[in-house]
């Protein structure tokens, strides 16, 4: 039985929620195995929308079992808000259908405070995060003063490792003129959630372990997308974990072994939220016909995207870096009527080309996109199921996608719809 990891190509929002959940009816077990609150997935089943932030997309599936990873961190507080709001919708999630990793790293209120002081205090240099303490709570997981899920259960514990951690947080809130933290405050807080999140504390690794060993299929969910990672993407406007496949296994407690076949979720034009380099952003009327079209606001802040061509040279790179097997390409129907297309197919900076985007980021800043254009189709491609409903331009726009990217098309989605989806190749056939 084949394991499949679902990542983004691009820098995130590329409709991952859709097509994990068209997969997890394939899969036995749905995986989060990085990101926090800060990833958003809204998925459109039968009329009824759930937007999702925490949870794997798998959820809403009976039946499966849903893990959140080691690799996320997680906000107790927001975990218990979207369980009740999914709750609301009749999904009635237990410690039988749901596990979160015990040695999970927790995101505390004092984690928000920080992003958004620091945010503040860089002005016109700021990241652009969503202010939810995803950053600061990764940086005090890698400097050892995490307080994890785990903790909630040893109180005496607990407090050595919160008033640690407070010791730094307050520290950079006072330099920075912003309000301090209470331990006593804080850690009422915590006594009143740990009964709500800790009767879903597992040792994940064991399940996935056991799963495998029963030869059951797993799906690993990633959030964000490749040009986001910390590492490989437009760094340092990218998010606070590594977002390509690899850390699927890192992130899950699994093995590299268990992965068999990578998936990279790719949108047919391009967005990104947030400041950074994007080289093939619309300044234009099609830029905001693509955001209009493409409903592009952020599932979890609400933000308007910015909107641009597709840029080959951009997945490819992250197809090579993730070793991506094959793409989703979503939201087709986005580009219904425009008379032609341009995909990018390499960058010009200083009069010199390049077929990939360097890593320094002044160079990523000059970047110009040199681009090739294809007819557009005045068909309709919203709904398709089948490559007969394509019209024949729509088609053509999608093979050349491939030769540019050097990676075949596995799933087409045409809507937000789960059933509009036109297989290609079963990633879990592999």
């Amino acid at each position: 039985m084949a394991n499949v990891v679902v990542v983004g190509s691009q820098w995130g929002d590329e409709g991952k929620g859709k097509i994990v959940d068209w997969l997890s009816e394939r899969a036995d077990v749905v995986v989060r195995f990085q990101g926090g609150h800060n990833a958003g997935h809204t998925l459109v089943i039968d009329g009824t929308t759930y937007k999702l932030s925490l949870l794997p997309s798998g959820v809403v599936r009976p039946g499966k079992l849903s893990i959140i990873g080691n690799g996320v961190v997680v906000d107790p507080w927001a975990l218990v808000e979207e369980l009740e709001r999914v709750r609301a919708l009749g999904v009635n999630l237990t410690p039988e259908t749901l596990c979160i990793a015990e040695n999970a790293a927790l995101i505390l209120p004092s984690h928000g405070a920080v992003d958004r002081a620091r945010e503040a205090a860089q002005g016109g240099s700021a990241i652009g995060t969503t202010g939810r303490g995803i950053g600061p709570a990764y940086e005090d997981k890698v400097g050892r003063r995490a307080v994890r899920l785990c903790d909630l259960a040893d109180e005496d514990a607990l407090r050595e490792r919160l008033d640690a951690l407070l010791l730094h947080h307050n520290a950079i809130l006072r330099g920075l003129g912003e309000a301090e933290f209470p331990a006593e405050e804080v850690m009422a807080q915590l006594r009143e959630v740990a009964p709500k999140v800790l009767p879903f504390a597992e040792r994940t690794w064991q399940c996935l372990y056991d799963a495998r060993k029963a030869g059951r299929r797993i799906l690993f969910e990633g959030a964000q997308g490749a040009m986001l990672d910390v590492d490989h993407g437009t760094y340092p406007y990218v998010t606070s974990s590594n977002t390509v496949a690899g850390q699927a296994a890192a992130g899950a407690g699994v093995g590299p072994a268990a992965i068999d076949y990578v998936l990279g979720i790719t949108k047919a034009y391009t967005t990104r939220v947030g400041a950074g380099p994007f080289p093939t952003e619309l300044n234009d009327d099609t830029g905001v016909l693509l955001g209009e079209r493409g409903r592009e606001f952020g599932t979890v802040t609400g933000r308007r995207r910015r909107c641009g061509w597709f840029d080959a040279v951009l997945v490819r790179q992250a197809s090579r870096i993730g070793q991506i097997d094959g793409i989703a390409l979503t939201k087709l129907d986005v580009l219904d009527g425009l008379p032609e297309l341009k995909v990018c197919v390499g960058y010009r900076i200083d009069r010199r080309d390049y077929d990939h985007l360097p890593a320094l980021p002044s160079l990523q800043a000059r970047a110009e996109p040199v681009y090739e254009t294809l007819e557009g189709w005045s068909e309709s491609t919203r709904g398709a199921r089948t490559w007969a409903d394509l019209p024949a331009t729509a088609v053509k726009y999608i093979r050349r996608v491939e030769e540019l990217i050097e990676v075949p098309v596995a799933l087409l989605s045409t809507s937000p719809e789960r059933a509009d989806t036109i297989l290609v190749r079963d990633p879990f056939a592999d």
